[in-house]
C-alpha cells in the first residue's frame, strides 16, 4: 500500500489523475501513452511526462513502462485526492440536498462505549451537540455506492470535537455531522455521524451516535439495513 509522501500536486496533475481514472486506472492498470494524453490535454508529450512523474513522486499513481506505453494504476492516496475533488463538485451542484448512506448494521470493536464516555469528549458532546450521547456507537458497513458517496461528507462543515489530554495520554479530535437514521420505515432524527480525525476504519465503515441506544429504539440487529441521512 502506497503512503503519501507529502509532495504537493497542482491542478494540472489532478487533471491527469482524473483522465487516468476515466481510462480505468482506479479499477486496475490503464495502458496510456504520453502522446495520447498530450493530445487530450492539448500539451506536449514532455509536459505530460513531467506531470506523470510528479504524480508518481507524490505516490498518487504507480506505473510500469512497457513496449507500447505505460501501465498506470491509481493508489489509495490518489483515490483520496479524486474523492476530494468529487466532494467539491457535489458541494457546488448539490447544495441543500441530503447525503444518503445505506448499509448493514454490524458489531463494533467495543471501543465506542469507552471513548464516548470519556469526560473530555462527553463535555463537548453535551455543549456542541446538545445532548448526552448513549455510551456507544452504532456501526454500519456501507454498501459500495454509499462508500463512495461518503466522500461528500468532506463538503459539509463538521462540528469539531477538540482533542484533549489527561495525565495518561493524549486523545485526538473528532468530527460530527448532524444526521437522521431510518430502519424499516422508522425514522430517528437526533443523531450524528462521528469520525475520528485519524481512524483505522475503512471508507465503508460508518459510526453513528445518538442520545438513545439506536438498536433498541429502532429494533435493529446485526445485518439489518440502516439508511443515514446527513444534513447539508
Amino acid at each position: 500500500m502506497a503512503e503519501s509522501t507529502g509532495v504537493a500536486v497542482g491542478a494540472d496533475e489532478r487533471e491527469v489523475l482524473k483522465l487516468l481514472a476515466l481510462d480505468g486506472a482506479l479499477a486496475g492498470r490503464a495502458r496510456v501513452t504520453c502522446s495520447e494524453l498530450g493530445d487530450r490535454l492539448s500539451v506536449s508529450t514532455q509536459t505530460v511526462s513531467r506531470r506523470l512523474q510528479r504524480l508518481e513522486d507524490a505516490t498518487l499513481i504507480e506505473r510500469r513502462i512497457v513496449s507500447d506505453g505505460q501501465l498506470v494504476e491509481t493508489t489509495e492516496s490518489g483515490e483520496r485526492v479524486l474523492r476530494g475533488e468529487y466532494a467539491d463538485y457535489r458541494r457546488l451542484f448539490e447544495h441543500g440536498q441530503e447525503i444518503e448512506l445505506t448499509g448493514a448494521v454490524t458489531g463494533g470493536m467495543g471501543e465506542g462505549s469507552h471513548y464516548i464516555s470519556l469526560p473530555g469528549y462527553m463535555r463537548q458532546f453535551e455543549s456542541k451537540l446538545g445532548y448526552t450521547p448513549f455510551a456507544g456507537t452504532l456501526n454500519v458497513e456501507l454498501d459500495d455506492e454509499s462508500a463512495h458517496t461518503r466522500a461528500g461528507l468532506e463538503s459539509i462543515e463538521p462540528i469539531r470535537i477538540d482533542g484533549w489530554e489527561n495525565d495518561d495520554r493524549t486523545y485526538g479530535p473528532a468530527f460530527c455531522w448532524s444526521a437522521s437514521v431510518e430502519a424499516d420505515g422508522q425514522m430517528y432524527e437526533s443523531a450524528h455521524v462521528i469520525a475520528p480525525e485519524r481512524t483505522h476504519h475503512a471508507d465503508d465503515q460508518l459510526e453513528v451516535i445518538a442520545p438513545d441506544k439506536l438498536r433498541d429504539v429502532l429494533s435493529i440487529d446485526d445485518g439489518d439495513t440502516l439508511t443515514t441521512y446527513v444534513e447539508k
